[in-house]
């Protein structure tokens, strides 16, 4: 694999749960790709793994990764927790089940044709791509708050 790409994710959530919304940009070169989107109701966890998710499963053949992640639970769940939880028939070291299951195997099979670096990078500490990361994870959450606050109102259905 010769080809180098970064990953900047992020998530965000309203409540938690609550509406949420995910951002990544992925950056080749001088070239840039910022994704975004979101999901009625969801939870802060969940949108980080979307984020790195879609970051990944949006790269044509594999590459070198560095992908830089605010989120401990990101981090430390690929880095560290996913083979004993495989072990383990998906139970964590106190037999209870996984939580979000379907979105780690996800990332394990969008992770698994490329060579990644996993960087936890320190949220809301003037880092300029994570900045970005997190705009894009709170615009691709607003179009659930405004049905949010449209239903609440009475004007939307």
């Amino acid at each position: 694999m010769s080809e180098r790409v970064a990953i900047w994710t992020d998530g965000a959530c309203s409540g938690n749960p609550g509406p949420g919304g995910w951002g990544a940009i992925l950056v080749y070169g001088a070239n840039s790709k910022e994704l975004s989107g979101g999901d009625a109701a969801t939870t802060n966890n969940r949108m980080e793994l979307m984020a790195a998710i879609q970051a990944l499963e949006a790269l044509t053949r594999p590459c070198d990764v560095d992908l830089y992640t605010d989120s401990a639970y990101l981090k430390g769940g690929i880095t560290s927790w996913l083979a004993g939880w495989k072990r383990n028939g998906w139970k964590t070291a106190d037999r209870k089940p996984v939580k979000n299951v379907e979105l780690w195997q996800r990332l394990e099979e969008a992770a698994s044709p490329h060579h990644i670096q996993w960087h936890w990078v320190k949220g809301h500490a003037n880092d300029e791509m994570n900045e970005r990361a997190d705009l894009l994870a709170r615009q691709g959450m607003r179009p659930f708050l405004i049905g949010r606050a449209a239903r609440a109102a009475g004007t939307f259905k």
